[in-house]
């Protein structure tokens, strides 16, 4: 079937609002007519040679609105500040809502007003929003949630959690915060950032994950039981991503604490899926981790291989890896190669190049921000274009959304708050200055309070195309989302090596004193926690003997800690839409998540911008 012209136009016309084509915008309104700027076979149009126009006269007052606004509208301190307050008080209707609503659950229920368990018990959404805290300046509350998680959080639980996910939210915001605890005014253990409570909870949580990575190959199984391991029924089939994404996280932990079994165990993951790929260089996103047998062969930029590429560059940066970015660089030639269509990534099999789905899934909009890590902004540029496009249709991204027809697929016309174009927009906007990134930021902002916001915080889109609402708000929403949304009204925030929120470097602990932290250049994990990529440096191996007394010391003066409330029955992940989409990994006889009325308990009241040399 082929999309009206007006839905391919708006691919088009995206393109004349960023001003990459804007001269050929104004030269084709000026004849009456409108060229399509996607390619026509895209649009499923004949092919035409350039300077032959196509008529849509019922188009092109859309162009001319567009054009007018293409010299994207600056915006003053004033504004972004008056914007930032805005995101502020999104942040805390959020916040509070799961707090009176659905805490010490994982995530809040915003159509009910009631809370569920979803990944593993852990109050996930107060983990997942420790760091968005001390991003938004709020130096008394982190101080209370750290306080709290460590009297609450327990990993001792029979409990079935995704590795990947549990990695990326409970290890990351632990490790995140634990960075951060010194800029929050907290009172340090001698020797931080080698030693301290919320990096012994992080260590406590990758550990339990371990058994995951016991296997013939290196690469971890996608579930793992907190309390007993991997079950002997345990399928062996896991996304790419599931196995790829934790050398940041457990790089990090092994240079803070001594020990290197986490980075190692990433690394050799890493190693092995890398072998892994096909004769043209690209890698599917489901693999088989006993065989190495690729189960899905369909490749791509988004849902199940996306923080795999990402955590490449991103860990090549902070660890100064050659390794890594040969890895990254040898795979984007193949994506450019055999995915890439007119700015646009499509779904390819992986050992022919030909395409197997012609669609954009949201989660593929990180990409354009990764590639400005890398200096390749014109490319960036361009895709974001294409992105922005789509958001501009509905309101949002739908989950998968098909680039031949210009509308959504069926079953994912869902956006359940995902932060992903916003993110890119942020980075976008660190490189290039350009405020038509900011306009962005701000139609997220309008749209996400109009059509998501409920008496009880932000609620899932079931459906972009009704604005039909979901009784869910991923803890992602305050841990990513928000984040990414305040940091790019911020320029001068201190994770951008700047200061309204922040006083700059400083020195602090370290094995022999004098370490310095807080210089800037942080980088993002995929869940959005920043890690000060300085603190690698601060401790050395004997940090492992100082943290094991230390451990003793405080099991003997802290012998009892709060408990949660009554245990539940065992359970794996649960229904609906995963973070990085490895559902296949999943069991069909997922139990339902509990149900809580109301919490008893009441509330007080890269930048990772780095380039490579």
């Amino acid at each position: 079937m082929r999309p009206s012209f007006t839905s391919c136009l708006w691919t088009a016309a995206a393109r004349c609002r960023l001003k990459t084509h804007l001269s050929s915008c104004v030269s084709f309104i000026t004849l009456g007519f409108i060229y399509p700027l996607v390619t026509p076979d895209l649009c499923g149009f004949p092919r035409v040679s350039p300077g032959v126009s196509m008529r849509a006269p019922g188009c092109v007052a859309l162009v001319v609105w567009l054009l007018n606004d293409a010299a994207a509208r600056q915006f003053t301190e004033e504004e972004m500040s008056g914007i930032r307050q805005r995101i502020k008080s999104m942040f805390y209707h959020a916040y509070n809502s799961y707090l009176d609503n659905a805490f010490p659950y994982d995530e809040l229920r915003p159509l009910t007003c009631d809370g569920q368990d979803t990944w593993g018990s852990f109050s996930l959404t107060l983990i997942d929003a420790l760091d968005t805290l001390m991003v938004l300046g709020n130096q008394t509350e982190f101080q209370r949630v750290a306080s709290l998680l460590q009297d609450t959080v327990d990993f001792d639980i029979d409990v079935n959690a995704s590795v990947f996910e549990t990695n990326i939210r409970v290890v990351g915001g632990l490790l995140s915060a634990h960075l951060l605890a010194g800029r929050a005014g907290m009172e340090l253990e001698p020797g931080w950032p080698c030693s301290g409570p919320l990096l012994r909870m992080a260590e406590d949580a990758a550990r339990k994950l371990l058994p995951a990575f016991q296997t013939p190959t290196g690469m971890p199984y996608g579930t793992v039981n907190l309390l007993h391991g991997v079950s002997p029924t345990e399928t062996p089939v896991t996304c790419t991503a599931g196995v790829g994404t934790y050398i940041l996280e457990f790089a990090t932990l092994s240079r803070l604490t001594g020990d290197p079994t986490f980075e190692n165990l990433a690394r050799q993951a890493l190693r092995a899926l890398w072998k892994t790929r096909s004769d043209i260089g690209l890698v599917g996103n489901h693999i088989d981790i006993v065989s190495k047998k690729w189960v899905a062969q369909d490749a791509g930029i988004g849902a199940g291989v996306d923080s795999y590429f990402e955590y490449l560059v991103k860990g090549a940066i902070m660890l100064q890896d050659e390794e890594l970015l040969h890895m990254f660089l040898e795979y984007d030639r193949a994506i450019q190669n055999y995915t890439r269509f007119d700015d646009w990534y499509l779904w390819v099999q992986m050992h022919k190049g030909t395409v197997s789905m012609p669609v954009f899934q949201s989660l593929e909009a990180f990409w354009p921000g990764l590639q400005s890590l890398l200096g390749n902004l014109d490319s960036a540029v361009r895709t974001f274009q294409n992105y922005y496009s789509v958001w501009r249709q509905f309101g949002g991204l739908p989950e998968f959304y098909s680039i031949p027809q210009g509308y959504t697929v069926d079953k994912r016309e869902g956006y359940p708050l995902r932060p992903e174009l916003i993110e890119s927009a942020m980075y976008l906007f660190r490189a290039t200055g350009d405020h038509t990134y900011l306009q962005l930021g701000l139609d997220a902002l309008e749209s996400i309070e109009k059509i998501t916001k409920t008496p009880c915080g932000y609620a899932s889109v079931k459906d972009l195309r009704d604005h039909q609402l979901d009784n869910r708000m991923e803890s992602f929403f305050l841990a990513e989302t928000i984040k990414y949304l305040y940091l790019l009204f911020d320029p001068n925030h201190f994770l951008h090596g700047g200061g309204t929120e922040g006083d700059g470097s400083w020195e602090e602990g370290g094995e022999g004193g004098g370490c310095v932290l807080g210089a800037g250049g942080y980088i993002f994990n995929t869940e959005a926690h920043p890690l000060d990529p300085a603190a690698l440096y601060c401790c050395s191996r004997h940090a492992q003997e100082r943290r094991e007394l230390q451990d003793i010391l405080l099991s003997l003066s802290h012998p009892g800690r709060q408990s949660k409330p009554p245990a539940k029955e065992t359970k794996d992940p649960p229904p609906g839409p995963i973070r990085k989409h490895c559902s296949e990994t999943r069991r069909e006889e997922d139990s339902p998540p509990a149900v809580l009325s109301r919490s008893t308990i009441q509330r007080s009241t890269l930048h990772p911008w780095t380039s490579l040399q």
